[in-house]
């Protein structure tokens, strides 16, 4: 077993000690603004700091919450994590899958990713949610390391897209682009990117997705629109914009989180 892996196992075994709960169905990464949709989750049964459990390092970007939380929703046992680490927060790339592998490792056969996004179609202003129909990834790096190879020809499952679409009804879909960040990108790179086929594009989320599918787990992905991108608005480019658009659309959020979450439980046991 290898450091990452006993460090994922060890935290999943606090979370769970300090819980009562076995395995957890569902895990859950809020991104940017998304971390007020929580608290339509549920009854929460214990709350960690990253820094409490092993492996986790404090977030550093303003709009994530830094919790990890174990909620009881329904008959539904969630695992929250409000934050991430993202990154160009030169961590390595370790710490950017490692909420990840401690969901794999808590039970979780299902998870969620959101995050706070960039739009390249005009059609979907800010406070648009989108699930996420694949993905490019633009990092340079992968979770996986040597003779690994993980098909991803199914990455964000069509069985849960589908599920999500006929509990939500209307919500589009989209390829989303992760790229390394911290800077925004040119309107040049805006237009190659609409050139690949990307209809989305951040900084989070393609590599999470990666470790979730090597891990086992069924993966939804969910932006929320906070911004046009670069070259697409009229406007320069703003953090504060993808905080305020998160909090704007809080309580949809959560009503959103509340109507996939049993869908995606109830795929996960199966």
């Amino acid at each position: 077993m290898t450091m990452t892996d006993r460090m994922a196992r060890d935290a999943a075994s606090m979370i769970g000690n300090d819980s009562g709960v076995a395995a957890h169905d569902v895990a859950i990464v809020m991104g940017s603004g998304w971390s007020r949709a929580a608290e339509a989750l549920g009854h929460m049964r214990c709350e960690f700091r990253p820094t409490e459990l092993p492996g986790f390092v404090a977030p550093a970007v303003a709009g994530h919450a830094g919790r990890i939380r174990s909620i009881s929703f329904g008959d539904t046992d969630v695992l929250a994590f409000l934050g991430r680490t993202h990154l160009y927060e030169n961590h390595g790339v370790g710490a950017v899958v490692h909420s990840v592998r401690v969901a794999a490792a808590a039970g979780c056969r299902a998870i969620v990713l959101t995050n706070g996004c960039g739009s390249l179609n005009p059609d979907w202003p800010p406070g648009t949610p989108v699930l996420i129909r694949d993905h490019i990834n633009l990092t340079g790096t992968s979770p996986l390391v040597g003779a690994d190879f993980v098909d991803l020809t199914d990455l964000y499952s069509a069985e849960l897209r589908e599920l999500c679409r006929n509990e939500l009804g209307g919500v589009p879909e989209g390829v989303y682009a992760q790229l390394p960040g911290p800077h925004y990108e040119t309107p040049a790179e805006i237009t190659m990117l609409r050139r690949m086929g990307a209809d989305l594009v951040g900084m989070s989320t393609a590599l999470e997705a990666i470790a979730a599918r090597a891990a086992g787990m069924s993966v939804v992905g969910i932006s929320l629109v906070t911004n046009a991108a670069a070259g697409m608005g009229t406007g320069a480019l703003d953090h504060q914009e993808v905080i305020d658009a998160g909090q704007s659309a809080a309580g949809r959020l959560g009503e959103f989180l509340t109507s996939i979450v049993p869908c995606v439980a109830t795929s996960g046991r199966s």
